[in-house]
């Protein structure tokens, strides 16, 4: 997986050179992490509280990002409370770097931090957690790498696996000066671990990515990214296994948002480049031995959301918006023959009459006044109801006005749904 990161500095998404001098800095974190989010996850991390400001201190910032992408968030998060409330709010994963390795009781003041790294584990699961390796010369260095511990990088590692789902790993001299990763470090630290390992720190080119990849490693890009000396789409095609593909290339899995299986394919490395480019997924045609753009000739297009690889980088699962049927034979999928009917979709139907009302709509004649109206008895209706098929006829009529006042309003399902998944998390 290829990893995006947004390094948020003074309310700024910045890029700093060995973590100090601030050599760019754009105001758009919401666009990137748009953009970021089709290649893999994005690396969302609040600098200011990561070098000991009280923090979280962008939190702000952070916040809306977490419903846009699929994020892991690092920065200054020292106790399990921070780091339940950032994955209520969103957050796929939380990274922890100098908490996990403050130790009073040890000499100097460092060691692994196991009461900390046990409570955070517990808190939100270990898949979930990320701790961050970061070294300079093997040693692991904290405080926004201003201080060193003295820690052994690999010793480090073993000893926080058991806590953790996964390790980012970061060559501290190589860090923003786009001067190539050290390779030896990260052999032998994939030699030592078994759980995921992700690396940053002076990656330049693509074909790093491919080398970290053939290694077992996922890689995270900052610098080159921001001053285009790596294009996203290329590191995404380097990062896959190719040596497992077919003449047609690896197989393709497309999906709708709401995970309906839509259809399946082959891709090879310039469809992938194709799909990033076009923003419609485009396949190798097996029959035709050339590039296909699903929807070239019916117009029936799948819009990509997002693409991801597999945990073995040799299959691919595309998310896209289908424009109309996308089975041949004019089924909405090819392996289904009807559309599911989900609360997203009830809403698109609804936000569609309301744009363009159809002679004898009666969504359109709904106005405010008068669907508060409906809300009011319907919701009275369903608690009078007095058996089973009454409640769902009832509890149909209450969610199908909801959903005309959520859409005059301009409120998504998505966010209703986010709303009671931060609930849940709490």
């Amino acid at each position: 997986m290829v990893i995006a990161s947004i390094d948020i500095q003074d309310g700024k998404v910045v890029q700093l050179r060995q973590g100090a001098e601030r050599v760019l800095e754009r105001d758009n974190p919401g666009e990137l992490a748009v953009d970021f989010d089709r290649f893999g996850e994005v690396a969302v991390i609040d600098l200011d509280a990561a070098m000991g400001k009280d923090g979280p201190c962008n939190i702000e910032l952070v916040k809306p990002l977490l419903r846009k992408a699929e994020c892991r968030v690092g920065g200054g998060i020292r106790t399990p409370e921070q780091a339940a409330k950032l994955v209520s709010l969103g957050a796929r994963k939380i990274i922890v770097g100098s908490s996990a390795f403050r130790d009073a009781g040890k000499p100097g003041g460092f060691g692994v931090n196991v009461p900390f790294l046990q409570a955070m584990s517990g808190k939100i699961g270990r898949e979930r957690l990320i701790v961050a390796v970061d070294a300079r010369d093997g040693k692991i260095v904290v405080d926004g790498w201003k201080t060193e511990t003295g820690i052994d990088l690999i010793e480090a590692a073993k000893a926080v696996e058991p806590f953790a789902g996964e390790l980012l790993f970061t060559c501290v001299q190589r860090e923003g000066t786009m001067t190539g990763i050290d390779l030896e470090p990260v052999r032998n630290l994939r030699a030592a671990v078994s759980c995921q390992v992700t690396v940053a720190g002076g990656v330049s080119t693509v074909d790093e990515i491919a080398a970290l990849a053939g290694i077992g490693c996922d890689v995270q890009l900052g610098m080159a990214l921001y001053t285009g000396k790596i294009n996203l789409a290329d590191a995404f095609v380097a990062s896959l296994d190719w040596k497992k593909s077919t003449e047609a290339g690896l197989p393709m899995i497309v999906q709708s948002a709401d995970g309906q299986v839509l259809m399946t394919g082959f891709a090879d490395r310039e469809a992938v480049c194709e799909t990033f480019a076009r923003g419609n997924v485009c396949l190798h045609s097996r029959s035709r031995n050339k590039l296909w753009m699903k929807g070239e000739t019916s117009g029936n297009t799948l819009r990509l959301a997002r693409m991801r690889a597999d945990c073995d980088r040799d299959a691919l699962l595309a998310t896209a918006e289908p424009s109309g049927p996308v089975c041949h034979t004019g089924a909405w999928s090819c392996f289904s023959t009807n559309r599911n009917f989900t609360w997203e979709f009830l809403q698109q139907v609804v936000a569609e009459r309301l744009r363009n009302p159809a002679p004898g709509s009666y969504t359109a004649t709904l106005d405010d006044e008068l669907v508060r109206e409906k809300i009011m008895e319907e919701a009275q209706e369903l608690c009078d109801a007095k058996n089973r098929d009454e409640t769902i006829w009832e509890a149909a009529d209450l969610l199908y006005f909801a959903t005309v006042l959520m859409s005059r309003a301009d409120v998504s399902v998505a966010e209703v749904l986010n709303e009671l998944d931060r609930r849940h998390k709490k």
